[in-house]
């Protein structure tokens, strides 16, 4: 499950979504409102493995994804630095405070919280995750040409 998480969440990243006419099934409509029921701004996408919602929740963007049965696969949403936990802001600080942040994201399942964040410099880019909330792991490296 964290590995399909984590692959939908990384496409969301890199991907841009478009406001499609998406047709809903009804099982992943009443997913949606009995987890969401006071979301507004609701837009849908869909692939071939999963809808993903977009809509503001407590005057925040985040984004919901479900199965084509309509079960509830998690939620993410794009935070600052500033939002991650102590633990995690020290640690980018310490090992990786030389370069700057192009990306960082929260992803909350039954699993728990993960967060990911891609770091940059001149020649690398890094992207990073933390599935404890206390320390990082490098994801993937790719080198800049």
């Amino acid at each position: 499950m964290k590995k399909l998480i984590l692959a939908l969440a990384l496409v969301f990243t890199i991907s841009c979504a478009f406001a499609n006419d998406v047709t809903v099934t009804q099982q992943v409509l009443n997913s949606f409102k009995s987890n969401f029921y006071n979301a507004k701004d609701i837009t849908w996408t869909h692939t071939n493995t999963y809808y993903k919602a977009a809509f503001t929740l407590n005057e925040q963007k985040v984004f919901a994804f479900f199965d084509l049965d309509g079960e509830y696969l998690g939620l993410s949403r794009y935070i600052s630095s500033v939002q991650l936990p102590v633990s995690l802001l020290s640690s980018l600080k310490k090992h990786y405070g030389q370069k700057w942040i192009t990306d960082l994201f929260e992803v909350a399942n039954e699993e728990g919280t993960s967060y990911y964040i891609t770091v940059e410099d001149a020649d690398t880019k890094l992207v990073l995750m933390s599935t404890t909330g206390s320390e990082w792991s490098v994801y993937k490296k790719s080198e800049k040409i």
